[in-house]
C-alpha cells in the first residue's frame, strides 16, 4: 500500500545546477484545458497549484504556448504562487510559439528566442527564468538557437538552460556552448524506448532527465489510453496502486536523475500522482515491468 500523507519528498530529491527540487514535480499543460478541449474550472485550477506547493513540489514546468482562448498556464501560476516560495524551480520552454488564435507558428529563430522568454518573464512575474529548455523539433543542428539562450543566460535573463525532444548528439552540441541541466524527452513504460540510452547518458554526466507523456504514452496530449496492460495492472493491485501511479514509479525507477513532471487540473489526481512517488518497486517487479518495456519498439 502506498503510505498516507505523502508528500513530493517521499521520491527524494535532485540537484538541478544549483537549487535542489524533488524528484516528484508537476506539468502545467493541463492546466488550461481539459483532455477534451473544453475550459478548464480557473478557481480549481489554481487550487491544483496551491495545493501542489502544499503538498511539496517545488519544480513546476510550464511555457507560455501553454494557453487556450481563456487559460494562460503562466499567468495561472502567477496568480496561484506570486510571491513564489523562495525553493521553487519554474522551467520553461521556447522554440516553439502560437500565435493569438492558437495556431502553431514556426520555429522561432535565434533573434525571436529573447522575444519568447521575455514574454515568459512578464506573464510569470519574474526577472530571471530559473531554467529555459530549447525545445527542438526535428533532427537539425542546435548550436545557433542554443547559443542565443547561452547569451541570455550571460545576461542574466535565465540561470539554468535545458533542452528538449532532442537526440543525443543534438545533446552534444548543446553541451559544447554551455551546461545543459537537464533534458525534457517523450518517454515511459514501453514507449520511446530509444532513449533508454540517453537517459544513462544524462545519469552519468549529472543531467537530470525530465520525461513527458509518462503517463498518456501514445495518447500524449489527449491523456491516458483506455487499454492498460495486465503486467501493469497487476503490479498495480499489489500495492493497492493505480496504473498510472505505477507508470510514474517505473519512471523514478529508471534512475536517480529522473524528474516527474505529471499534470493535471484534478486535485484527486494530483494528490494521487504525488503518492506514486513514495512507491518502491520490487527487483520482480522491476523485471517483470523491464520485460514488458523491452517488448515495445525502439521507435
Amino acid at each position: 500500500m502506498i503510505p498516507g500523507a505523502c508528500t513530493a519528498a517521499s521520491a527524494g530529491t535532485w540537484q538541478l545546477g544549483d537549487r535542489t527540487v524533488n524528484r516528484m514535480g508537476f506539468g502545467a499543460m493541463r492546466l488550461t484545458a481539459n483532455a477534451d478541449g473544453s475550459p478548464s474550472d480557473r478557481d480549481r485550477v489554481i487550487r491544483v497549484l496551491r495545493q501542489a506547493v502544499e503538498l511539496g513540489v517545488n519544480h513546476i514546468d510550464t511555457a507560455a504556448f501553454y494557453f487556450s482562448p481563456l487559460r494562460s498556464a503562466n499567468e495561472l501560476i502567477n496568480r496561484a504562487l506570486a510571491p513564489y516560495p523562495d525553493d521553487l524551480v519554474i522551467a520553461t520552454k521556447v522554440g516553439p510559439g502560437r500565435g493569438p488564435s492558437g495556431e502553431w507558428l514556426p520555429l522561432a529563430s535565434p533573434a525571436q528566442l529573447r522575444g519568447q522568454v521575455e514574454e515568459n518573464l512578464r506573464q510569470l512575474g519574474r526577472d530571471h527564468l530559473d531554467l529555459v529548455n530549447l525545445r527542438i523539433h526535428g533532427r537539425k543542428p542546435i548550436a545557433e538557437l542554443f547559443g542565443a539562450l547561452a547569451e541570455l543566460r550571460d545576461a542574466g535573463l535565465i540561470r539554468h538552460l535545458g533542452v528538449s525532444n532532442v537526440q543525443p548528439w543534438q545533446l552534444t552540441e548543446a553541451q559544447a556552448i554551455a551546461p545543459v541541466v537537464a533534458v525534457q524527452n517523450p518517454y515511459g513504460l514501453g514507449y520511446r524506448r530509444r532513449y533508454d540510452g540517453l537517459l544513462r547518458t544524462c545519469d552519468e554526466q549529472g543531467i537530470a532527465f525530465v520525461p513527458f507523456f509518462s503517463i498518456a504514452t501514445t495518447g500524449r496530449e489527449k491523456g491516458a489510453v483506455d487499454a492498460e496492460h495486465d503486467e501493469v495492472r497487476a503490479v498495480a493491485a499489489a500495492h493497492g496502486a493505480t496504473p498510472a501511479q505505477i507508470r510514474l514509479a517505473w519512471a523514478l525507477h529508471r534512475g536517480p536523475n529522473v524528474l516527474a513532471i505529471p499534470g493535471t487540473g484534478n486535485p484527486d489526481h494530483l494528490v494521487e500522482n504525488v503518492a506514486a512517488g513514495a512507491l518502491r518497486l520490487s527487483n520482480e517487479e522491476l523485471t517483470r515491468l523491464e520485460k514488458l518495456h523491452e517488448a515495445f519498439e525502439a521507435e
